[in-house]
């Protein structure tokens, strides 16, 4: 009877391997996301502001995971944002409702400046409440949620890159 439970515990195993298979399942990391071929070197170009640095340090992280090179080299791609626009409203009550809401455009364009891709925004926002006795908290949470939205940012643009969803421009094309 021991080898019987054994060997059901086998093909339960099996079958329920094969089943996670069969409807694509994947650990994350094992899925190939590199980045397309042509985008193997790239340039990060972002505006001029102190806000958007963290999104600079952030896109240089994910995208070397990705395996995209950071180059000045004239043969580089350029990942240009047009827009870094964060937000912040207050809904004021007997607790304070904050809401953060972070936009970033980008567009991907070759060595010479012209657009490979079409524009595309990428939004992430949050939300947290304080009490006005506790104004020390605010300043933490909004610390903080900023740069998780930042990094949600950073992820979403390399993802977009790695899996090649970009919208082509008509030029492009």
């Amino acid at each position: 009877m021991h080898l019987g439970k054994r060997l059901a515990a086998i093909v339960l195993t099996c079958g329920l391997g094969a089943s996670l298979t069969g409807c694509g399942f994947h650990l994350k990391g094992t899925n190939p996301s590199v980045a397309p071929v042509a985008y193997q070197k790239m340039n990060l170009v972002l505006p001029n502001n102190p806000d958007s640095d963290l999104l600079q340090e952030k896109l240089a992280i994910y995208l070397g995971t990705a395996g995209v090179q950071l180059s000045d080299s004239s043969d580089a791609y350029v990942l240009r944002v047009l827009d870094y626009t964060p937000r912040r409203l207050e809904l004021n009550g007997k607790l304070i409702e904050v809401l953060l809401r972070l936009n970033v455009t980008f567009r991907i364009e070759d060595a010479q400046g012209n657009a490979l891709t079409e524009p595309r925004t990428v939004i992430a926002t949050r939300t947290y409440q304080y009490d006005l006795a506790t104004v020390n908290t605010d300043d933490q949470e909004n610390k903080y949620l900023n740069q998780v939205m930042v990094d949600d940012v950073a992820q979403q643009i390399v993802r977009q890159i790695s899996s090649n969803r970009l919208p082509k421009t008509q030029a492009a094309q």
